[in-house]
């Protein structure tokens, strides 16, 4: 068992760095910030076609790279410090996942080379105006229609789901829990953007009206898909976490040296010593989690369901504390507009609630190891 990553791996961490210093520095992210879009469809097409980001983990059957989950939470670190922009979580972490996790091949070989290519943007609508991220919040109804299906009700805080071209739709049938894909124009669909505290990642609440679908998977038989799903996703956002976390704690450090007080740096002030002291302690603990996390995704180890909810709820509570602490050290300062700080702080909110607070994550973990 080996945690240290690879020489390939740190060229892949390198070459994305490079990438989003170039393509995703601060003022583009406030830029696309303010668009309805949130992204740049160039810089997307960049990704797929110069460095394969959205095949990473697809098959290489499907069109895909064939890489691993490792090489996933490697780049994913990247782009949570860099706040990039795009609508890679909810096509990779969530949909990608999604389908891989179905069992339908059919669809996988349907969908996937979409995305491989960078073609597709896709979604994975789950929860609803609940937001609970359980079986037992799903409420949208689906029923038989022809020779697909129907569906009525709405999904709301779905990630890019007012962009996405492909939004798979969790519903529920007289056999249960089931998935299902629906084009982005499809008739009775109505897609509302929802104004979002952290802007650099949209949403969107999505009504169906008799809406067209097809069925993916088996009917009643996507829970076990699902779960693990969110368990895979709960593991990309701790590694988008820690990314954030670690770019929070860099800031302060660097400021802390540079900025003057009383004639001489903050840094050397015992106050200040303490803060980053505790953030750098809580950073490593945090990628510790990520990375072991992102190990047991990658081999399919029967740990995942546990320590994907350990990396989700440690993770998020390191990434908003190393944000608010690095408001504080910054001062005045880091509680204005002008300062990326504050950017910083509403991402590490919105990924501390997405998927489930930690709290909502202990509890699953308390149940998973028989507590």
């Amino acid at each position: 068992m080996n945690f240290a990553f690879s020489e390939e791996q740190d060229e892949l961490r390198k070459s994305v760095h490079r990438f989003l210093e170039d393509k995703s520095p601060e003022t583009e992210v406030r830029r696309l910030m303010e668009t309805t879009d949130g992204y740049d469809p160039a810089v997307w097409t960049q990704m797929a076609e110069q460095l394969g980001l959205q095949s990473l983990i697809i098959p290489e059957q499907f069109g895909g790279s064939g890489f691993s989950y490792v090489e996933l939470i490697v780049v994913l670190e990247e782009m949570g410090a860099a706040l990039l922009c795009a609508p890679f979580f909810s096509t990779v972490a969530l949909a990608t996942n999604a389908l891989l996790t179905s069992g339908d091949q059919s669809a996988q070989e349907y969908l996937l080379p979409g995305i491989a290519a960078g073609d597709t943007i896709a979604t994975l609508a789950f929860t609803e105006d609940s937001g609970r991220w359980d079986a037992d919040g799903i409420t949208l109804a689906a029923a038989p229609s022809g020779d697909g299906w129907a569906l009525n009700g709405h999904k709301s805080f779905v990630i890019d789901g007012h962009t996405a071209g492909l939004i798979l739709v969790v519903g529920r049938t007289p056999a249960g829990l089931s998935l299902f894909g629906v084009k982005g124009d499809a008739d009775g669909l109505t897609r509302t953007p929802l104004a979002t505290m952290d802007q650099t990642r949209k949403q969107a609440r999505l009504e169906f009206a008799d809406t067209p679908a097809w069925l993916i998977g088996v009917d009643g038989g996507a829970g076990p898909g699902l779960s693990k799903t969110l368990d895979l996703a709960a593991v990309a956002l701790a590694a988008e976490q820690v990314g954030g976390a670690q770019r929070c704690l860099d800031s302060s450090v660097e400021y802390a040296k540079t900025r003057i007080q009383f004639g001489r740096p903050i840094g050397s002030f015992q106050a200040i010593k303490h803060k980053c002291a505790d953030m750098l302690l809580e950073v490593e603990s945090a990628k510790s989690a990520a990375y072991y996390a992102g190990w047991a995704a990658a081999e399919d180890s029967d740990e995942l369901p546990v320590v994907a909810s350990l990396a989700k709820s440690y993770c998020s509570e390191a990434y908003f504390h190393a944000a608010a602490e690095t408001i504080q050290i910054h001062g005045g300062i880091g509680f204005t507009w002008e300062h990326p700080a504050h950017l910083y702080f509403k991402r590490a909110k919105s990924s501390e609630l997405m998927l489930g607070d930690p709290s909502y994550h202990r509890e699953l973990l308390a149940q998973r190891i028989g507590i």
